[in-house]
């Protein structure tokens, strides 16, 4: 028994000395000195006032109040930094090493995806994007364009069905979701989900994959469950674990058991065809195996299976759940502008082809714009949250006034300090946008002010790719898939929302999501009435 107390009370120490590092780091932070409200909770800041409010809603309202730099507080009186100027953020974004995730995010991200591109940081995230880049070039999504098409034109096809058996509206974030999945099985590695046969089963790939995509806890439960918040900060006591626990690790399996047989897969096909020539398979995994197995990466800079395994839930987040409801984000923003939504289906029906090629597609100006306009609008990834992994001093385009007194125009961090940097709020940022900011008006590409040239974005002066090295490497992946998706659906459909604007919200678990005001119980939602375009 007296051993046993011993035991219990180490992971205790831990966590006392975890916590009282933690405290002196927060009495240390150069970031008391900004601007910015009052913490309304000792325990929790202002977290409870950002997790209520729809999603970015409190970090305007802080900006309109103190300016484009400020700090509000988090854990234990933990400031944060709270940054809207670009000449910051292209900082931080190009420096990411330097500004890893937290630990918190890491551990949250990692329960869900495993050690992927999307979580590993550091000479981890280096090596398995250097080894990843070859298997999305241009060439690649060239190839798999008729991927794209032909799961489109099933999606149209069904929906036709749909439509003449049911007056009824449909909810297209589902109908988009298998159609998504559907895509980054083939396309991704090989592997046919068939969510969209409406005679079959979900598989247990599929099945899952839902199963952890539904454990994504927000911020707001994470508030109300103390125990998940102390297994982050300390790992020790990740052994007790809740249902929810339980069930992820069985899915975690599963998918681990699935995507192992793909990797190996893949591995032998690569070997069997003796050399370069005789590869023949297109998906990004066969790709990445390809890459990584190539004579001349050094054995020292190869993935392990672990790596390349690890890939295959980021593959299915990345290439599934944001497109799906940018497509979705999309549709509802077309609803609401009747008017975009005709000039784009008369550019698209000017295409004599069902399934133009990439060239053609990208040549469609205003489907361009509607891309653009979405993605600046509802980026389907609304914030990132960085970390300074040691001191730094961060420059400012816009000076600020300190508690001092003083105006200064820079922000030095200390090692540990939370920054956050919301995609959405410089999206929607009135001095940078214009007046008509919050609007979807894809018009607005045609002349863009020369303010908007100073947001650091890897893709059209906006962010929802990044930027540096943590960009988006799967960004022509993503842009292509919608912009086929779109092609596909809108040349046939006219879409118009079901219910009041007003009661669509947005939930941002990983990417986000819309939902029901009236009934979010129900999940993800977008409920459109659907007509066949009549020309």
């Amino acid at each position: 028994m007296h051993i046993l107390a011993q035991l219990l009370l180490i992971p205790l120490a831990y966590g006392f000395f975890k916590l009282g590092r933690f405290l002196i780091r927060i009495w240390r932070s150069p970031l008391h000195n900004l601007p910015g409200p009052k913490s309304s909770s000792w325990l929790f800041g202002n977290l409870s006032e950002v997790f209520k409010a729809d999603n970015a809603v409190m970090h305007e309202k802080w900006v309109s109040q103190f300016g484009k730099t400020l700090k509000y507080y988090i854990f234990l009186g933990a400031p944060r930094l709270l940054v809207a100027d670009t000449k910051a953020v292209n900082h931080i974004l190009m420096n990411a090493y330097e500004y890893p995730k937290p630990e918190i995010n890491r551990v949250g991200l990692g329960r869900i995806l495993g050690p992927g591109i999307l979580v590993v940081e550091g000479n981890q995230h280096r090596l398995q994007r250097k080894i990843m880049n070859p298997a999305f070039a241009l060439s690649n999504i060239r190839e798999m364009l008729p991927i794209f098409f032909e799961k489109s034109v099933l999606l149209r096809d069904l929906w036709m069905t749909e439509i003449a058996q049911s007056q009824e509206s449909i909810d297209v974030q589902s109908w988009l979701g298998k159609l998504t999945l559907d895509i980054i099985g083939i396309a991704g590695f090989g592997y046919h989900f068939d969510a969209l046969n409406p005679s079959k089963k979900p598989n247990e790939l599929n099945e899952a994959f839902n199963k952890i995509f539904s454990s994504t806890t927000s911020g707001a439960s994470l508030l109300s469950n103390p125990l998940r918040l102390l297994k982050i900060f300390i790992p020790a006591l990740r052994v007790f674990k809740s249902q929810e626990d339980r069930d992820v690790d069985a899915a975690r399996a599963t998918m681990d058991r699935i995507g192992l047989k793909l990797v190996n897969d893949a591995k032998a096909f690569w070997q069997a065809s003796g050399d370069n020539t005789g590869f023949q398979a297109k998906d990004l995994l066969s790709l990445l195996i390809k890459a990584n197995m190539d004579k001349d990466v050094p054995e020292s800079q190869r993935l392990s299976d672990f790596d390349v395994l690890a890939q295959v839930p980021a593959f299915l987040t990345a290439g599934h759940e944001t497109t799906s409801t940018s497509v979705t984000w999309a549709l509802y923003a077309l609803s609401q502008n009747k008017e975009a939504q005709s000039k784009l289906r008369e550019e698209l029906l000017t295409v004599q082809s069902e399934v133009p090629d990439l060239d053609e597609l990208n040549s469609l100006t205003y489907l361009d714009y509607v891309v653009r306009e979405t993605l600046r609008l509802h980026s389907p990834v609304p914030a990132t949250i960085r970390q300074a992994a040691k001191d730094d001093v961060i420059p400012l385009n816009e000076p600020y006034v300190d508690s001092h007194g003083n105006t200064q125009d820079t922000v030095p961090v200390s090692k540990g300090d939370s920054i956050f940097v919301s995609i959405t709020l410089m999206h929607r940022d009135k001095s940078v946008w214009g007046e008509d900011s919050f609007e979807f008006r894809p018009e607005r590409w045609e002349e863009l002010p020369d303010s908007v040239r100073s947001i650091p974005g890897l893709y059209s002066n906006i962010l929802t790719f990044l930027n540096g090295p943590r960009s988006c490497i799967g960004y022509r992946f993503a842009l292509a898939e919608m912009k086929a998706i779109l092609f596909t659906i809108v040349r046939s459909f006219e879409f118009e929302l079901a219910v009041p604007a007003e009661d669509i919200g947005n939930k941002s678990m990983i990417v986000q999501r819309p939902f029901l005001k009236s009934d979010p119980k129900a999940g993800s939602k977008m409920p459109l009435n659907i007509r066949l375009y009549q020309g």
